[in-house]
């Protein structure tokens, strides 16, 4: 058997403080996670539960690299998160042994086209064409849990050319992050090479080309990506 073509490089994400690489195997998301988010749609958090929804692999962009207005958008949208890195398969876990399959963490923005999702949440439809975009997903390095453990709380905050515009704290979101991987086990059967993008704080909002994000999580790194 050969490929009819060469098939693309697997997407990959550093290792913090080593030479080894994480390779991606799906980008899960989740939505709708932080209390004060919710409010900021106009909902109640006590009657919403988080969402799941998935970008591409290849939408991953490492730190400090320059990411492209996207096209058929006049909204684009930065959303600060905690990443959790899997590094074992989970099937129907618990939260209790959520830890165990979590190899480490990381910061990233799940970048948004607004207006397209605005449309097709109206419309009762799919919110792929929103998110699931080339070059949607910023990250910084992986650090292992063995080297930081498993942060319950610390400072979640995003700047815009210096200007600070969500400030949280990720003991506030509303499914911690056990949680979040025991529920999807029972959904998906997740594998090494897994990323879950945890949901974002209040304050989100429009970029355009030129601007430079700054973002952060107190405890294990710092996000810088400018729009181009």
């Amino acid at each position: 058997m050969s490929m009819i073509f060469t098939p693309k490089p697997t997407p990959v994400v550093d290792i913090a403080g080593t030479n080894d690489k994480f390779p991606v195997n799906r980008i899960y998301c989740v939505g709708m996670n932080y209390h004060d988010h919710v409010v900021e749609f106009g909902s109640d958090p006590q009657e919403v539960d988080p969402v799941f929804f998935l970008k591409p692999a290849d939408a991953i962009v490492g730190n400090n690299v320059d990411v492209p207005y996207p096209p058929k958008t006049s909204d684009f949208h930065y959303e600060i998160e905690l990443v959790l890195a899997i590094g074992k398969q989970a099937i129907n876990i618990t939260a209790d042994q959520a830890e165990n399959y979590i190899y480490g963490y990381a910061v990233g923005n799940d970048l948004t086209r607004r207006d397209l999702q605005a449309e097709m949440k109206a419309l009762g439809m799919p919110w792929d064409t929103s998110k699931a975009f080339d070059k949607s997903a910023t990250i910084t390095a992986i650090h292992p849990a063995s080297v930081i453990g498993h942060p319950k709380e610390g400072r979640i905050w995003l700047s815009v050319n210096g200007e600070i515009q969500q400030n949280s704290d990720i003991k506030m979101m509303i499914a911690s992050s056990n949680q979040i991987v025991a529920a999807l086990s029972e959904l998906y059967t997740l594998e090494p090479g897994d990323l879950i993008y945890t949901g974002t704080p209040a304050g989100i909002g429009p970029v355009v080309s030129g601007d430079v994000m700054e973002a952060g999580i107190d405890g294990i790194d710092r996000l810088t990506t400018r729009v181009i």
